[in-house]
């Protein structure tokens, strides 16, 4: 097939991107060309920036498309400009949109395509909800042949997945383990989480590409493994061979006290309980399996990491906000003890 991606090598894109060219697809990479290098095979680079929709538009001038799949839309308005640059080129549009975007709270635990998409928590998921709905629009009124695509919490060997971490990523939490230091868990670490891995992501996503019984269809990758936040952290800090110290806040507490977006990505996101029903993904892609297991997949990442300096970022203002929450906790429980 000749597939374009917008984007192409970031957490999720990257696995796909390889994988696709292992399997001898053409890929046309619309992005700045930071991290091509790291692809081997029919790879044609279109370097531009997808924001300046003139320079794209002259670089994709007389081609067509089996499959074009935009990474890093966010907005209805960005959906649009895609619409403008590939209506007509392209057999198969595939956004991606996000798990986050499911109602919140949940009605029911137990998600599939069919729960209802709301989101007053976080404006990047009600974006993604936005984004869905002009697709869909479009697909109604013109036959635009659009696939949704719903990923959850995917991780890649770049980045130990996390709940609580600050603007530089997960590695500040990485090293207050191998330090010894208290690393929060929101809430009391007992809801349900689901991890998937980029490599199985990719698996799913393949099957989709091509896929005409995809077309007008809104699809969740995710593995079918469920996870307590406890089970994450202590699998984290077993990969780390250290014990884990862990000190739980309320996700509501985090939230109003934190200079992160927590009221989106916590109270919107990971301090709900979410198992999700796969059934519709392995009904389109016969075979389709999560293969890697949380243990095994944060065991490479934690490998990874801790080899690759480049992954280490630190951050010292999120190490800091860390102290002050356990030292406020800690007094307010010596001056509450009787």
């Amino acid at each position: 097939m000749k597939i374009l991606f917008i984007g192409g090598t970031g957490t999720i894109s990257m696995a796909i991107s390889k994988l696709l060219l292992s399997e001898g697809h053409t890929l046309y990479l619309v992005n700045r060309g930071s991290r091509n290098h790291a692809l081997t095979g029919d790879i044609i680079e279109l370097k531009a920036d997808i924001n300046d929709e003139a320079a794209v538009n002259s670089l994709i001038k007389g081609f067509s498309f089996d499959v074009v799949a935009d990474f890093i839309a966010f907005t209805p308005d960005q959906l649009a400009r895609d619409y403008r640059l590939f209506q007509g080129k392209t057999k198969q549009f595939i956004y991606i949109s996000s798990a986050s975007a499911y109602q919140k709270p949940l009605s029911d635990y137990r998600i599939n395509e069919g729960t209802p998409l709301a989101n007053p928590y976080w404006e990047y998921s009600r974006n993604k909800i936005a984004g869905e709905e002009y697709l869909m629009k479009l697909y109604r009124d013109t036959g635009f042949p659009v696939t949704i695509i719903r990923p959850s919490h995917t991780y890649s060997e770049h980045s130990v997945p996390l709940g609580v971490h600050g603007a530089n990523g997960s590695y500040a939490v990485v090293k207050r383990m191998l330090e010894g230091k208290p690393v929060i868990i929101h809430g009391d670490g007992t809801s349900l989480w689901t991890l998937t891995h980029s490599l199985d992501f990719a698996k799913g996503f393949a099957g989709l590409m091509g896929n005409l019984h995809a077309i007008g269809e809104a699809v969740q990758i995710t593995s079918d493994e469920s996870l307590t936040w406890n089970q994450i952290y202590q699998i984290i800090a077993d990969a780390l061979n250290v014990r884990l110290n862990a000190i739980h806040v309320s996700s509501e507490f985090l939230a109003a006290c934190s200079p992160y977006d927590f009221t989106g990505s916590l109270l919107g996101d990971k301090a709900n309980t979410v198992v999700f029903d796969n059934s519709k993904l392995k009904r389109l892609v016969p075979g389709f399996t999560a293969s890697i297991r949380a243990d095994q997949g944060i065991k490479d990442t934690i490998a990874y990491v801790l080899s690759h300096p480049e992954c280490q970022r630190e951050d010292p203002k999120f190490d800091n906000w860390c102290d002050k929450i356990c030292a406020v906790l800690s007094s307010a429980a010596e001056k509450l003890r009787y």
